[in-house]
């Protein structure tokens, strides 16, 4: 389980996956917290260790119109009061070493984005932070080639580290997931997490809006349980169709509380 690895972070022995879910990027105050509150009400009833996850900026954006933030001080404030609010661990992206620096003051997992989870030294700052450093499988490497994130970061003194399975690139505008990839990054002696909504992306399209099938959010997420994935990710908003960035791959957030329910019984069921 995940408190097994990662002690700074103070999560209960529930026997159960652990979550991070939140919206793709803080598009304001009110709503994080909104989002947020909904989370942990429901995580709290469900005994889910929940990590709040919101980008304080997007840095990959298809179009340079494309939104990318409120301003990086004051979100990363606004995360942080989150946090602290509702007593839980925040996530958040980072792109460069002053940026992970800059993170490790507000937040308490530095998330590196996969088309970064090679470049050495962004790993390397990343954990000199102390922080637990979540790394996502990029589109193009296979699981196996994992190790050498988890040696990089490891070898800079820090073992507080996640793997994120978030799909392979299928052609040029399709991801797939290979369930393989799960328990092979399990043997690296970090928890394995599964990114349910980007695992989903449809990306390169034409009109530069990455497309998706969050219709498919609850198959990916109940085959990732039942392979026994240590913890899933979720994106999610109110209303996914104004969402500012990614909206056609969140969960509905009026959706979420039945589909945990179903993967806590699935879980449940394994467990027996």
């Amino acid at each position: 389980m995940i408190h097994k690895y990662l002690p700074k972070l103070k999560y209960k022995d529930s026997g159960n996956f652990f979550l991070l879910a939140g919206p793709c990027v803080l598009e304001n105050e009110t709503m994080g917290f909104e989002i947020a509150e909904r989370i942990k009400t429901v995580c709290d009833r469900l005994e889910i260790p929940f990590v709040f996850k919101a980008s304080y900026r997007k840095a990959n954006r298809s179009k340079v119109s494309s939104f990318t933030g409120i301003g990086n001080e004051k979100a990363l404030k606004i995360l942080k009061r989150i946090g602290k609010e509702f007593s839980v661990p925040i996530v958040t992206d980072i792109h460069t070493q002053a940026e992970a620096y800059m993170a490790a003051q507000y937040v308490d997992i530095l998330q590196i984005p996969a088309f970064l989870c090679r470049q050495t030294d962004l790993l390397i700052a990343a954990a000199k932070t102390g922080k637990v450093v979540n790394v996502k499988k990029g589109q193009f490497m296979s699981p196996e080639s994992m190790k050498h994130a988890v040696h990089k970061i490891r070898n800079a003194g820090n073992n507080n580290i996640i793997l994120t399975e978030r799909g392979s690139m299928f052609g040029y505008q399709d991801l797939v997931v290979d369930y393989r990839g799960i328990p092979s990054m399990q043997k690296f002696g970090a928890p394995v997490c599964l990114d349910c909504t980007h695992s989903l992306q449809q990306p390169n399209q034409e009109e530069g809006i990455t497309g998706g099938r969050p219709d498919l959010i609850p198959t990916i997420a109940k085959a990732g349980i039942a392979v026994g994935v240590d913890g899933l990710f979720i994106e999610t908003h109110p209303k996914p169709e104004i969402a500012k960035s990614d909206g056609a791959n969140m969960l509905p957030l009026n959706q979420l509380d039945t589909l945990l329910e179903d993967l806590v019984r699935i879980r449940k069921a394994i467990a027996r």
